[in-house]
């Protein structure tokens, strides 16, 4: 008995139309140049099919075709395929030249928006070094848990660690090295 559950989202959609249709979409490398107005194509196949809304099915075919993969994808002299794989015109030079510009502008929103807000590096807290002889349970210390202190009470020195007990009730063994007085 086959599963007819929906599908919940477009990646679901993608698999199941590169699984239903593997000579038109792919899951992985270089995707192909789709017909145009292939979405027809679509709604009519998967009319009767349950899995798949048409909601959901443009959405995910408009991620398809915007991905960096299928853009990349569009270059002269290729042609474009249907649902069975035929082929069925040759990407006109306009097509390519948009795909191209959308692609670039799509990585530069991606990278430039990295090198625009470089990553604000505060200062980490320096912890000192700690000597255990000098730590007592019930001592107030900050423990550096990734960027930044919290306040925490000790609760056991061990020769090699501290167990701490952050002001949430989290319990954690730490080394001192991690432990800011």
């Amino acid at each position: 008995m086959e599963n007819s559950e929906k599908l919940k989202n477009s990646k679901e959609v993608i698999a199941y139309l590169a699984e239903s249709f593997p000579q038109c979409f792919v899951a992985a490398g270089e995707a192909k140049p789709l017909k145009i107005g292939i979405f027809q194509d679509l709604a009519e196949r998967l009319a009767e099919d349950p899995k798949v809304s048409k909601t959901l099915l443009r959405t995910a075919l408009r991620q398809y075709t915007s991905s960096w993969r299928y853009l990349h994808g569009l270059k002269a002299g290729m042609s474009r395929v249907d649902l069975d794989g035929n082929p069925c015109g040759e990407l006109t030079q306009e097509h390519i030249d948009h795909a191209k510009g959308a692609l670039k502008e799509s990585k530069d929103k991606v990278f430039g928006a990295r090198k625009e807000k470089p990553a604000a590096k505060k200062p980490r807290p320096k912890a000192r070094k700690v000597d255990p002889a000098n730590l007592s349970v019930e001592q107030n210390v900050k423990v550096l848990l990734g960027k930044s202190p919290v306040p925490a009470t000790i609760k056991e020195v061990t020769r090699d660690d501290v167990q701490v007990e952050l002001k949430t009730g989290l319990s954690v063994r730490v080394k001192f090295d991690h432990l800011i007085l």
